[in-house]
Order: C-alpha cells, then structure tokens, then sequence
C-alpha cells in the first residue's frame, strides 16, 4: 500500500519543500510512524488518508525545526502561528495529485542527470522500490545504486530543478526523457542484458504502470499512449516467451495461443488514441505498430512482412540508427527472403557502434544458415554467443552454433 501511495505523497512534498531528497525523508518518516502505530492501535479505515496526514504533519514539523521561515513564510505563516501553518501545508498538500505526479515525473526523469541515474531515481521515487530491489533487478552492487540515487538528488538539488510541468519546446524535451526512462526499465525486462534469466517482468511491469499512470496525467500526448501501446503490446507474448525450464522461444517459434488477448486489446486501443492524436506517427506509435503487425497475425507465416518493413522506413526517419537498421532487415529477409536481407546485414558491420553487438551476427548467423552457409553461420553464432552478458541468450545461441556443426559419419 506504502508503494502505491508514496510517489503521491513524495509528488505532493515535493511541490512544498523544492527537494526530492527531502520530500522522500517526509513520506518515509510518514510510513515508519505507520509502522509505529498501526500495530499498536489497528489500521485505519483509510490508511492513504492517514498517511497523508502524517506527511502534513512532518512537513509543518520540518518547517519549525529548520527554521526556514525565510523561505516560507508568505506562504505558511510563522512560528507563532501553528494553525496558519498546518492550513497552508493542508491546502498545498491536498491539491491536483495527478500534476504532483507528473511534476515528479518530469524532475525524477530530467535529462540533466544520466540514464542510469535516472532509472534509479524513478524506480526509487515513483515505483516505490528498494535500493536493494533495484540492484538485484540490474545485477548491480546496492552500494552502487545507492550511489547514483544519492548523485541523482544532489544533482537536482545543485542544478535547482524546478518542479514544475515545463512548457512549449522544454516541455517536449523533457517528455522525451521521461518515456526514454521508463522504456529503458521496460526493456531491460523484456531481454534481461545480463544475468541468468531472460527475461524480468517484474520490472518491465514496473515501467508498464508507470506508462499508464503519465497516459493518464498526458492524455493528448500521443507518444505516451505510443510508448503505452508498444508495451502492451510486447508484454503480452510473456507467458510464451520462455519454455517451463526457462529457456528462450523466440518470436517465430511462440505459441500465439499463450499471448495474453486482454494486453493486445489494451495495446491496440492505446495505439488507436495515438494514431488518432499524431500525423504522422511518432517513434513510439511506429514501434507499437511493428508490434501491431505481429498481434494480429494467426501465426509468423502469416504476418503481414512487407507492412513491417514499411513501418521501419518510417521509423529509421525519426531514428536513423543502426540497431533500426537491423530489425529492419530481419524483416526485409521474412519478406523477401534471405539473399536479400544479408548485404542490408553485412553493410551495419562496418559501424563502430556495431561492434560489440551481439544480435549483429546472431541475424548474419539466421541469414547465412536459412542460405545453407552452416560453416559461416556456426562462427557467427559463436560470435554472438561471446558477445552477450545474458547466460540464457548465450545458451541459445551456442545451441544455433552446434546445430550447423556437421555431424561426424
């Protein structure tokens, strides 16, 4: 309950006292007089209502104790006067939480800090995890997270963020961050990067909340239902994405049947809204509409190729990037075969950027096999294989390898 609650109580805070860091002391000084009581005299009817109330009472507590009358008090009142304080703190606490909320979201995803640093701050502050649980998420120390969340609130308060709603060309900048942030979560989900698992939904379900709360507070911004929609959308093919022993399914080889209609009916209405908001699509609807394709085809077979590899020249306008460029030609080789699809593959290895990838030679690997070229694919594949920090995808692509290795007699 404290997990759902605390990005409102952290949102409204905030507004009052100019600092995350300190907003987040607030609603934690809330929860552990909660923990206090609660016990002692039973739950309270509402216990949201009563956290809140606790909250006001620390905020005006904190106002006297660090005397920062200076700063407040047009606003509070002073010292002499608890009652005017409490009704000050009353009014700024209890109004519009859906814009604390999206302020929040605005400062906790502020393109000022690093990407990391901002996937930390946000799962701390809005999704209301540990630090401990955003470092067995990420494979990372606790020590380290806690170091980025502590840099990420000294940040803020250095660089004075305001917290506010930005407006006009600002406010598109920042919008961009913040659904950058919360696909970042998403997809580290989706394919873990490192680790033993493939995949961790909770936190690409973190991200997904967190793309219906904004789509709530941004209802005319057709990105967020965009972004939304993709999500959806993806995360429906999570019951058939990994075998019962964990192993990976790959899109070709699911059983569509395990897909979850509910999240594909949500992720069609939401790029519905966004198609309906934006002309032309953005990045994220273009992306929702590649997973479209794929939602409504019976079987792999069946999908409509050549309307995806329309969609990725769309998409490569807005993001010319060669990582665009390679999904791009995975579906070039679905729609017209593998011969065509291997020099679009072959030409992304001359990019820096690509060195490292790993999913470069596992397609060249796909490609070079369905072209009977086993020897090649199998260096490919292990290639691949020796790229990637995930053990289940390193797993699977050693598979491929020994597939093409010919067999002895």
């Amino acid at each position: 309950m404290f997990r759902i609650e605390a990005p409102r109580l952290i949102g409204a805070l905030a507004r009052l006292t100019r600092d995350v860091g300190r907003a987040e002391d607030l609603a934690q000084d809330a929860l552990v007089a909660a923990l206090e009581q609660w016990p002692r005299d039973g739950i309270p009817g509402n216990p949201a209502a009563w956290l809140m109330a606790a909250a006001k009472n620390r905020a005006v507590d904190h106002f006297r104790r660090e005397a920062m009358q200076r700063r407040v008090h047009e606003s509070i009142g002073t010292e002499a006067e608890p009652r005017a304080a409490t009704e000050a703190v009353d009014q700024a606490l209890d109004d519009d939480v859906g814009d604390d909320l999206l302020r929040l979201m605005f400062v906790s995803c502020h393109p000022a800090l690093p990407p990391d640093g901002r996937v930390a701050l946000t799962l701390r502050i809005l999704g209301g995890l540990t630090t401990a649980e955003i470092a067995r998420a990420f494979l990372a120390p606790e020590a380290t997270i806690a170091q980025r969340i502590v840099r990420a609130k000294r940040s803020l308060a250095e660089k004075r963020v305001p917290f506010e709603v930005p407006r006009g060309e600002e406010r598109s900048a920042r919008l961009a961050s913040v659904l950058e942030t919360i696909y970042l979560v998403f997809n580290e989900g989706y394919a873990a990067s490192s680790g033993d698992e493939w995949m961790r939904p909770d936190l690409s379900e973190e991200a997904l909340r967190l793309g219906r709360v904004l789509a709530g507070l941004a209802p005319y911004e057709p990105e967020v239902h965009g972004l939304v929609a993709l999500m959806e959308l993806q995360a429906s093919r999570f019951p058939a994405r990994r075998a019962a022993d964990g192993t990976p399914v790959l899109l070709p080889d699911q059983n569509r049947a395990l897909w979850d209609p509910l999240l594909i009916r949500r992720g069609l209405a939401a790029l519905e809204r966004a198609l309906r908001l934006a002309t032309p699509p953005g990045p994220y609807a273009l992306q929702a509409a590649i997973a479209a394709c794929h939602a409504r085809a019976p079987t792999a077979a069946e999908t409509d190729w050549r309307a995806v590899v329309s969609l990725y020249d769309a998409l490569l306008g807005w993001m010319p990037s060669p990582v665009v460029a390679l999904n791009r030609a995975v579906a070039v080789g679905m729609a017209s075969g593998p011969a065509e699809a291997l020099p679009l593959v072959e030409a992304l290895a001359a990019d820096p950027a690509m060195a490292s990838y790993h999913l470069l030679p596992g397609v060249r690997g796909d490609l070079l096999e369905k072209l009977g070229r086993r020897d090649e694919a199998r260096a490919e594949y292990q290639r691949a294989a020796s790229l990637t920090g995930n053990a289940r995808e390193r797993d699977l692509l050693l598979g491929k390898a020994a597939r093409c290795t010919p067999r002895r007699g």
